[in-house]
């Protein structure tokens, strides 16, 4: 009876240990079974963080100061161009004035929309000609800006910052590389459009910015876990 007694009290340290490590290891496995569901699955698309948007200060077609601060809490679009570009020009302008004709498709929870194109020759870029330009895209200097750096920033916020290659010609014009950038209300640039693909930039955009949209809808409380766990897995559209 007393060696009964002994061996059952030796045992139960063990008896529990191994019932831990097999609780530990049957939550290991539904976490690791969970993780590839959600990978695999992707219950929730996010678009990636993908850097830092730069910080700025703007001339604007009214002749006003804009700064990235002045930009903070809204969803922004940025452009870029100058107000020279005649025929043939990849000018962005069309994609935008389409893609800001179809925000009412895209719900962003309150937060406002706002698009910027931005003029890599401040030089001849007064605000006189933003303002000429902006007339001639429908652009009203609230929703849509038109604006420039001073010719010391312009390489630094456009070049380094947003990554906009360009490059003066001898005849007073510019080569550059289409883009299009989006920007999220932190600050955050969210996606960057270089390319035709077979999908048009607009469709593209609209849809991007609905995925954005539900991820700033949900961006508060056990939602935003769900959405945070996308960005670790990178499910990305």
């Amino acid at each position: 009876m007393i060696d009964d007694t002994i061996r059952d009290v030796t045992e139960r340290p063990g008896t529990h240990r191994r019932r831990w490590t097999t609780i530990v290891s049957v939550i290991g496995v539904l976490l690791i079974a969970g993780s590839l569901g959600f990978k695999i699955f992707e219950p929730v698309q996010v678009l990636p963080r993908i850097r830092l948007a730069p910080g700025f200060i703007m001339t604007d077609q009214h002749g006003d100061q804009i700064t990235s601060e002045d930009l903070k809490g809204s969803v922004v679009l940025y452009t870029f161009t100058y107000t020279n570009c005649g025929d043939p020009c990849l000018a962005p302008e069309p994609t935008v004035a389409e893609v800001r004709d179809r925000m009412g498709e895209v719900d962003l929870g309150g937060v406002d929309m706002r698009f910027v194109t931005v003029s890599f020759d401040p030089t001849r870029d007064t605000p006189g000609a933003l303002a000429g330009r902006a007339d001639e895209m429908g652009a009203d200097g609230d929703e849509w800006i038109y604006a420039t750096p001073s010719y010391q920033q312009a390489k630094t916020v456009i070049g380094a910052g947003f990554r906009e290659w360009y490059e003066p010609a001898a005849d007073d014009t510019f080569s550059f590389d289409p883009t299009l950038v989006l920007v999220d209300g932190w600050g955050v640039v969210r996606g960057e459009y270089r390319y035709q693909t077979l999908t048009s930039d607009v469709d593209r955009i609209v849809h991007h910015l609905d995925i954005l949209g539900e991820e700033i809808r949900n961006s508060h409380g056990a939602a935003s876990l769900a959405y945070e766990a996308a960005h670790l897995f990178l499910c990305y559209p």
